[in-house]
C-alpha cells in the first residue's frame, strides 16, 4: 500500500504553456496576402482607368476623321475646293488666289466663298462638330517677293477680305445675319507672309482654312452676345 507510485498529470500545464499570439511566419503570411489582395484592387483600378482614356483617345480619333470626311464631302459639291485631311486644309485653290501684291478677291471669288461657308457653319453646329471642332482659322500668305514685314501685313489683309467676303451686304449668295454670327463667334483670322510657299508664286499668294480641334474633354466655349452691327469692309 506504502509502495504505491503516485503518477503526476503534467497535461494541464502543458496547455495553460502554449503560446497565445500567432507565430512569426504566420503573421508575415497573412501580411503578404494583404499585400498582394491591395496590390491586385490597384493594378485592377490603374488597367481600368488606362483602357477608359484609350478608348476616348481612340473615339477622339475617329472623330476627327469622321468630320474631315465630312468636309470632303461637302468640297465635293464645289469645284476647285479640297480638304486635304492630313493637315486638317481647306484649299480653296484659284478660287481664293490674288493679284500680285493685292488683297481683293473678283466677284467669282466671293461667290464661292459665300456658297461654301454656309456648309462649313452647318458641320460645325451638328452634333459631331460640336464636339470636336474648335474654330475655323482664316490664313492668308503670300510669295517671296518683298520683305517680310510688308508681305505679312498683306497676308492679313487677305484673310480679312475674306471675313468681309462673308459679311458683305450686296451680292449673290449673302449669308444671314443668324450665319454672320456664327462666323463671327467661330472663324479667326491670321497672317502668315510667305511662310509655307507653294511651287509657284501664284499658287502662294492664297487664303487656306485650317480646322483646329478641341482637346479630349474640352468644350467649346461660345462667345457671349454681342450687338448685331457687324459694321462695313473698306472699300476696294
Amino acid at each position: 500500500m506504502f509502495g504505491a507510485r503516485v503518477v503526476v498529470v503534467q497535461g494541464g500545464r502543458d496547455e495553460a504553456e502554449k503560446p497565445f499570439w500567432i507565430s512569426f511566419a504566420d503573421l508575415m503570411t497573412a501580411l503578404m496576402v494583404l499585400f498582394l489582395v491591395v496590390m491586385g484592387v490597384a493594378l485592377l483600378a490603374v488597367t481600368k482607368n488606362v483602357s477608359e482614356q484609350q478608348k476616348k483617345e481612340e473615339r477622339y480619333r475617329q472623330n476627327i476623321e469622321l468630320i474631315l470626311e465630312r468636309f470632303a464631302q461637302a468640297a465635293k459639291r464645289h469645284e476647285g475646293i479640297k480638304v486635304y485631311k492630313d493637315r486638317h486644309v481647306i484649299d480653296f485653290g484659284q478660287r481664293a488666289q490674288f493679284a500680285f501684291g493685292d488683297w481683293r478677291l473678283n466677284v467669282q471669288q466671293e461667290e464661292v466663298l459665300r456658297k461654301f461657308v454656309p456648309e462649313i457653319i452647318t458641320l460645325a453646329n451638328d452634333e459631331l462638330g460640336m464636339s470636336i471642332l474648335k474654330r475655323v482659322v482664316v490664313e492668308g500668305y503670300t510669295d517671296t517677293k518683298g520683305s517680310y514685314l510688308s508681305n505679312l501685313n498683306l497676308s492679313l489683309q487677305r484673310s480679312q477680305r475674306v471675313l468681309c467676303t462673308m459679311f458683305a451686304t450686296s451680292g449673290p449668295y449673302l449669308l444671314t445675319d443668324q450665319q454672320k454670327e456664327q462666323v463671327r463667334s467661330l472663324f479667326f483670322v491670321g497672317g502668315y507672309s510667305f511662310n509655307a510657299i507653294k511651287d509657284t508664286d501664284e499658287e502662294s499668294r492664297r487664303v487656306e482654312m485650317r480646322l483646329e480641334f478641341l482637346g479630349i474633354d474640352e468644350q467649346r466655349t461660345g462667345r457671349s452676345a454681342l450687338p448685331g452691327n457687324f459694321g462695313e469692309c473698306a472699300l476696294r
